[in-house]
């Protein structure tokens, strides 16, 4: 009922009325909003994995207990969507058979008088029963893997990097030492990687996978609404990641799912801004990038808004542009249809926008840029106006924040149930343009479009929405955070509510 209200109704009426409704549904905790994850769904997943990867065995790493006085432990999102089992210093082994997965888990919890000061654990007779594995001491994990090596089973391997975004520099994971040393054990054996076989898993949400995603996108649009009260000319960047934190909070989520991100004034133009210190002021813009996470799945919805509660018209002028590219964006979206269309849509929009703006020379115009590119070859990565437009427009959520997404696979399509963000964005700034080598094609560039830029000086546009691909087209799971800007400019000045 709730979405086909969101829907139907106006959009003005449909924010409002779906505002109301979701806080009063989130404060009463309606079960309707929420469904677990059950373990029937986690021991499919398992055998999905073991199909794919036919008679071997994968071995995996959980999280490690925190080494500092922040107790809260999360577990690591590849690990929990094969065991969901959310404890420290675990580890399972998958060995798979006739595309079957018998599992063992592999735990042991801290001595009793460490339990007392930190919570008593889950007995492992307990975690077997419910997680359908068999659990056994940590200690004999090593003898257990070898064991397999020696009968020549093949191996898979599942590192405990946190996200895959750092996959590369993984080194000094657990791990990556365990396989280290199995390889010096055996010479002889081959461990592949499994992360492409699960990261295609994770790409298709169940419903409980949903409720939780729709959950964690619903709390984040509350927060937006609530921050967007709290930001005011003299405000500090800290108070309003408060308000969104506390928000969070307030209504359920475990955590952010990232650092939050509320930069105004220059702090708008970098993209992962994390102080968070600035005393906002009166004709800046604030970026406030944020995600709330419930049972692991993480939101990312992105807002921009101006300090002083009404746009200038510079700063409408780039906000209007950067909508236009989202809703370009959108309008390319369906099953089957090449992600890239969506990318060069909104790209089109906004370099026709900028040179109208007067911040390229042309939507065609080149420039030597400040990182490695093949100008001759790919001439559309060295257009003027990707020093204002520097990064992507979309990746996959889920149990990462980036997560896998079925775009991401060789054919480029989206598939139905892709879960997924649009955020294009343009960053103005005067310090870009000192950053540009000094050649003769970016001297005219910036002697072109100085005084322009100087009138857009430190205005960064982000807006970042929530999807999901259905059969009948695109759905905006994050319709409750405001981004019209009249709607916006109109609940700035209501100010903070109760």
């Amino acid at each position: 009922m709730r979405s086909a209200l969101r829907f139907a109704l106006p959009f003005g009426v449909r924010s409002a009325f779906a505002s109301g409704v979701l806080t009063v549904l989130l404060l009463t905790g309606a079960p309707a909003l929420h469904a677990q994850v059950t373990g029937g769904e986690v021991a499919a997943r398992r055998d999905s994995l073991a199909a794919r990867m036919g008679d071997g065995a994968l071995v995996a790493f959980g999280g490690r207990s925190p080494v500092g006085h922040d107790g809260r432990f999360f577990q690591l999102p590849a690990f929990r969507y094969l065991s969901d089992f959310l404890e420290p210093d675990a580890a399972l082994v998958l060995v798979s058979a006739n595309g079957r997965a018998e599992t063992v888990l592999f735990t042991d919890p801290p001595p009793v008088r460490r339990q007392l000061y930190d919570g008593l654990r889950e007995a492992p007779a307990d975690v077997a029963a419910r997680l359908g594995v068999r659990v056994r001491p940590l200690a004999g994990m090593v003898a257990f893997v070898d064991s397999l090596a020696q009968r020549g089973t093949p191996l898979w391997e599942l590192r405990d990097f946190l996200s895959a975004d750092y996959a590369s520099r993984d080194s000094l994971t657990r791990g990556g030492a365990f396989v280290a040393a199995l390889e010096a054990r055996h010479p002889g054996v081959e461990v592949q990687d499994a992360h492409p076989l699960v990261d295609a898993l994770r790409v298709w949400k169940s419903d409980a996978e949903l409720a939780s995603l729709r959950r964690a996108i619903d709390i984040t649009g509350e927060a937006h609404r609530a921050a967007l009260r709290t930001v005011r000319p003299g405000a500090y960047e800290y108070e309003a990641e408060a308000t969104i934190e506390s928000t969070f909070r307030r209504l359920g989520a475990q955590r952010p799912s990232f650092s939050s991100i509320v930069g105004s004034g220059p702090n708008a133009t970098t993209l992962h801004y994390a102080a968070n210190s600035r005393r906002m002021e009166a004709g800046d813009v604030v970026v406030m990038d944020i995600g709330a996470e419930v049972d692991g799945y993480a939101a990312d919805v992105t807002r921009t808004v101006p300090v002083s509660g009404r746009w200038t018209p510079e700063q409408r002028a780039i906000y209007d542009l950067v909508l236009e590219a989202q809703q370009a964006a959108e309008q390319e979206v369906r099953v089957g249809a090449p992600a890239l269309s969506s990318v060069i849509a909104s790209v089109e929009v906004r370099l026709r926008g900028l040179a109208a703006l007067g911040l390229v020379e042309s939507e065609e115009a080149l420039m030597d840029p400040p990182w490695p590119a093949d100008c001759e070859r790919a001439p559309q990565f060295c257009r003027q106006g990707q020093l204002w437009m520097i990064h992507g427009i979309s990746h996959g959520i889920g149990l990462e924040v980036h997560d896998p997404a079925g775009f991401y696979d060789d054919a480029g399509v989206y598939v139905e149930g892709d879960v997924f963000t649009i955020e294009p964005g343009i960053y103005v700034s005067l310090r870009a343009l000192s950053i540009l080598p000094d050649t003769p094609r970016n001297r005219q560039f910036a002697a072109a479009v100085r005084e322009a830029v100087a009138r857009y000086d430190n205005v960064g546009v982000r807006i970042e929405d929530d999807y999901r691909v259905t059969s009948g087209g695109l759905e905006r799971l994050s319709a409750g955070a405001p981004r019209d800007p009249e709607e916006i400019e109109r609940l700035m000045q209501e100010g903070p509510q109760p």
